[in-house]
């Protein structure tokens, strides 16, 4: 090691301007030395620190490790190969933590100790005689220059002792301090190695033991065990490789057969036919929320049937939630200003009802055929979906005409060629075959050819105009439906039964056997079946009034009434045999100008309730009607035997009061005659004679005209 350059203590007296020269130089470098030292020691100071930190997240890693069995993992936390092997890294990441805790022991005692030393004592001790020597070197040059100003020409003993006195005081401390101030500086040359070269070994030695020990604890057998788990991480690597090539592939097969599914609307539907054999769908639709008294807003949810029932779920939502209860329920479509392809859901006793939007046509009637089949709980069956292609297929085949059937019918009737046979199912939907049906042709229930409506029109367009001729020539306002508005609100106010349901209207059609017991289910059959062939889900909803003079279909909103049935055209009334909710009735419409028969009409409602009920309550109300037909029939005849026997009372009054007038009228004859002839016996039987002949001719006369006026 070279020579060590000192500051000469010897010449700390003579303090010459080489000796402050060199002084200097040694600050200088005693400056840079003190900059230097405190790089180093943040340096240091790191590595400790992060050897600090490096321990606490060795003992945690392994900490953790330990408590991997106490996790709850939704997938496979119930591995136990790979607890057992976390449970061995564990251990050995727990010897690895001890190791590093005895590494950072060391370097905070062989590195950071001697470094801090070095910083903040022998550099600062430097700094503090510096300001020393900087002060008394001040002092003693203002002793000096006080000691030189001492006047020649007045000598003052006291004063030049007190200037002597100050310049030996300040030149002693000034060469004291400044000898002191030379051995530090001196010694920091020494210190300054030392300083620097001890942190840097105590750290190579804690390093050197620390590996040292962790050789010694990683022994032959964790070396087996480390070689099997990374052969197990490769083969799990390769599995991982292979599911990624196979989830690529996968990827590409589903865009090229999903492009067609990415656009809301299928361009080709032909393509993509509506599927009506589904008891179970899900995905996004809108569902309508009212804001406000007339205001509302869509919101996009995720919708699915579970059961009998529809739910909805959020995207944030862990589980989803109950919309509506699906059984027994009814669903159509329906038109809103503000959307497309809307579809209402309304629940069995018509307390709710909830408004969906999907994205397409197919989509809505899918929708719609699965919630229908799931009214119908299909979905309890064990093959469910077999089920509803069944009950579809027997739908279609109820309008598709039979071999055998048709061959049969045309046989019968060999001159009916050219018309266009009707097709006959013989059991209505849903229901057990009838005999009557087997016997009778399609064409003695329901006229053939006939169309079917399925929306509220006006019975009989005769009809319409004929009352609002009358209402013309009444002066009363009719409404557009053939109702006049008098009328009806005076029969609605007279009526003793008021029942009134909810109802939706299936479809209406020509019968022709008005009083057949099987006609009203031959009619629900020819309808339903229409509706599954064209694709028809929207029916319209009222409320059906039941009173004891009509039947009224109001419209919920308006509060209109769109038909009104008279209760006495009414022939018979009855409900599904199978499905209650299914009812009907069939009208026998008078006949139109220029035609001799009367036509009937079946018209077919569902309902929210039971269909036997309203059945019932039109029962009642012809019953009641018809006994209030007799009680008034009754009444009209007691009134007309009041009315004569009052007008024989008011003839026989008549009669007596003629009687009497005539008599007065004879007596006054009577006196005014005696009056004017003299009193002779002869004259006076003259006149009593023409006087008697002129009262019966008087009489006579009042007779004849009380009988005139009888």
């Amino acid at each position: 090691m070279p020579g060590i350059e000192k500051l000469p203590i010897e010449e700390t007296l003579e303090d010459s301007p080489q000796t402050r020269s060199l002084l200097g130089v040694f600050e200088e470098d005693t400056a840079a030395m003190s900059n230097y030292c405190a790089q180093l020691y943040q340096a240091m100071q790191r590595i400790y620190d992060a050897q600090n930190e490096l321990s606490a997240a060795t003992h945690l890693t392994s900490r953790l490790l330990k408590e991997y069995d106490k996790q709850r993992f939704p997938l496979g936390g119930d591995d136990e190969v790979m607890s057992s092997t976390l449970q061995q890294f564990a251990k050995v990441i727990d010897e690895l933590s001890s190791c590093h805790a005895v590494l950072s022991t060391q370097l905070a005692d062989a590195m950071m100790f001697p470094i801090t030393q070095f910083k903040e004592r022998d550099l600062k001790e430097i700094l503090t005689l510096k300001e020393v020597f900087q002060i008394s070197s001040d002092d003693h040059d203002v002793a000096i220059n006080r000691y030189s100003r001492l006047s020649k020409k007045r000598d003052n003993d006291k004063l030049r002792a007190e200037a002597v006195e100050d310049v030996y005081t300040s030149r002693k401390k000034q060469h004291q301090t400044m000898m002191h101030y030379f051995c530090s500086l001196n010694t920091l040359q020494y210190k300054k190695k030392t300083a620097l070269l001890e942190p840097l070994l105590g750290y190579m030695q804690a390093q050197i033991s620390f590996f040292k020990l962790g050789s010694e604890n990683l022994t032959q057998q964790w070396e087996d065990f480390l070689g099997t788990i990374g052969t197990s991480v490769q083969n799990v690597c390769r599995e991982m490789e292979a599911e990624v090539g196979q989830m690529q592939e996968t990827i590409q097969e589903m865009e090229r057969s999903c492009d067609g599914l990415y656009a809301p609307c299928d361009p080709d539907p032909a393509h993509s036919p509506v599927c009506r054999n589904l008891t179970r769908k899900q995905g996004y639709l809108h569902i309508r929320n009212k804001t406000g008294l007339v205001s509302s807003s869509w919101d996009r949810q995720y919708f699915f049937t579970q059961g009998g029932n529809l739910m909805q779920q959020g995207r944030a939502e862990v589980a989803g939630g109950l919309v509506t209860d699906l059984d027994n329920c009814s669903v159509m479509a329906v038109d809103c200003d503000d959307r497309r392809f809307c579809f209402q859901v309304t629940s069995f006793d018509g307390k709710k009802v909830v408004t969906l939007q999907s994205e397409s046509r197919k989509d809505c009637e899918e929708w719609i055929s699965t919630i229908n089949n799931i009214s119908k709980r299909i979905y309890l069956s064990e093959n469910a979906e077999e089920l509803a292609a069944r009950v579809n297929q027997s739908a279609l085949e109820a309008v598709t005409p039979s071999p055998s059937f048709q061959q049969r019918h045309e046989s019968m009737r060999p001159s009916s060629k050219g018309r266009v046979g009707r097709a006959s199912s013989i059991s209505s939907v849903g229901s057990e075959p009838s005999p009557a049906l087997s016997v009778l042709s399609l064409d003695a229930l329901v006229a053939p050819e006939t169309p079917i409506q399925f929306d509220i029109i006006s019975p009989v367009s005769e009809e319409n105009s004929g009352q609002s001729k009358t209402a013309v020539q009444t002066s009363r306002r009719s409404n557009p439906f053939g109702e006049s508005g008098d009328s009806t609100s005076e029969d609605s106010e007279d009526s003793i039964l008021h029942q009134l349901f909810i109802v939706r209207f299936l479809g209406s059609m020509e019968v022709r056997n008005a009083e057949s017991a099987d006609i009203i289910s031959e009619t629900m059959r020819q309808i339903l079946a229409a509706r599954a062939i064209h694709n028809i889900f929207r029916m319209t909803e009222s409320h059906l009034l039941v009173t004891c003079d009509c039947l009224k279909l109001i419209d919920p909103q308006t509060q209109v009434t769109r038909l009104r049935f008279p209760l006495s055209s009414v022939v018979q009334c009855s409900s599904h045999q199978d499905n209650k909710r299914l009812f009907g009735f069939v009208l026998q419409a008078p006949a139109a100008s220029g035609r001799g028969d009367s036509r009937a009409v079946g018209y077919i409602f569902e309902s929210n309730n039971d269909g036997e009920k309203i059945c019932d309550s039109v029962g009642l109300a012809k019953q009641i009607a018809f006994h209030s037909e007799m009680d008034r029939k009754a009444v009209e005849k007691r009134k007309e035997h009041d009315k004569a026997k009052e007008k024989q009372q008011e003839e026989l009054s008549k009669q007596r009061q003629i009687e009497k007038d005539l008599e007065e009228q004879s007596r006054l004859i009577a006196a005014s005659s005696r009056a004017a002839n003299p009193p002779s016996a002869d004259g006076q039987f003259l006149v009593l004679s023409n006087s008697q002949s002129e009262d019966s001719d008087a009489r006579e006369e009042g007779k004849k005209q009380g009988e005139s006026e009888a």
